[in-house]
Formats: structure tokens, sequence, C-alpha cells
């Protein structure tokens, strides 16, 4: 009972933070929005340039999204269903927010100049698999030991197996970048919400 009522609390602080962070990333972004299970971060690209499928490039100073899975969702759907279903659900409603992202693209101006859509996650072994990111490898050690760190935190926090996860599966849960361009995004999702015409 005492695990289950500090994990609570501790889950509960995370989320306090959480908040407060939100806060800072509206201050570097031009645009914080809201899809289905995905927050989308507008902000310009900072580092080397990455070379992606089919040619493209994404340099230094292009816009573009930064996704972010909604925590408190997650949260809220690993109490009401345990984690194994609720990884399916979140991968569902993943897609769905990918979905509403591709048809945004030409309504939305601040989304009209994104060259394409990025992230940084531990669980690209499972989560993403099936949903058309590419996965290029973190080239900043600094940035690569922070997200390592803070997600593997994070994974112990909202998990309820956290912890034991973590320990038995260390070497595996390194952070990779994930990179879909904007071409990738409308050509895969577009296809699942615009039917055929004969």
């Amino acid at each position: 009972m005492f695990a289950s009522t500090s994990k609570v609390c501790l889950q509960s602080l995370w989320m306090m933070w959480e908040s407060v962070f939100d806060l800072f990333t509206r201050l570097r972004s031009v645009s914080v929005s809201q899809y289905g299970i995905c927050k989308l971060v507008v902000r310009r690209h900072r580092g080397k340039s990455v070379e992606c499928n089919g040619g493209h490039w994404v340099h230094s100073g292009d816009w573009v999204g930064e996704l972010h899975l909604d925590n408190r969702q997650v949260l809220q759907l690993s109490r009401s269903v345990g984690p194994d279903r609720a990884a399916l659900m979140t991968a569902r409603m993943l897609r769905n927010s990918l979905k509403q992202i591709s048809l945004a693209m030409d309504s939305t101006p601040e989304l009209a100049k994104v060259k394409a859509l990025t992230g940084i996650t531990l669980l690209h072994r499972g989560i993403i698999y099936g949903l058309g990111f590419e996965l290029h490898p973190m080239r900043s050690k600094w940035f690569q030991w922070f997200s390592t760190y803070y997600l593997r935190l994070l994974l112990m926090v909202l998990h309820p197996g956290g912890k034991r996860r973590v320990k038995q599966s260390t070497e595996k849960l390194n952070p990779m970048m994930l990179m879909m361009t904007k071409q990738a995004l409308m050509e895969r999702y577009r296809k699942e919400v615009i039917p055929c015409r004969n």
C-alpha cells in the first residue's frame, strides 16, 4: 500500500514539474499545439544537418515540429487499463495524432513552414513501430547523456514496473532521434484519411 501511495505522490510531483517545463517550452517555440495524445512544438532545428530518406535534408535553422507525448494522458491510461494495454492504445492514439497533424499542415500557418517532425524516445523498439519514423543516432554527446537519464527517470516514475524494467533493459534503453519529413507524413497519412476516387 505504501509503495502504491508513494508512487502516486511521485507521479503527481512529476506532473507538476511537467507543467513548469511546458512554460519553458512555450518560451522557446513559436507555437505549441495539442493533437490528440501529442503536443507539437514548432521551433528551429539546432545542431548538425540530418539526411532523411528520399534525399531530403533538415539543416540547422529549418523549422521542425517537435513531438511530445502527453504524459498526463499516458499516465491516466496506464492507471485505468494497465501498462500493456495502455502501450497499445498509446500507439493507436499516436497514429491518430499524426493523421490530425497531416491535415493541419494545409490550414495552420505555423505548420506550413515545418520541414519535418522530430522527437526523442527510448521506446523506439515498441511504441513507434510501423508509424513511419526514421531513427537517427543523437550526435550531441551531452544531449544524448542528458536525454538518456531524463527519459529513464521518466520511465521509472510513470511506468508501474519502470524501475525493474530500466534495471533489466538498461543496455537497450538508449535514446534515438525520430524524424519524419513533411513529404513522408503527407504521403503516408493522407492516404489513410482521404478516400481514393475512381
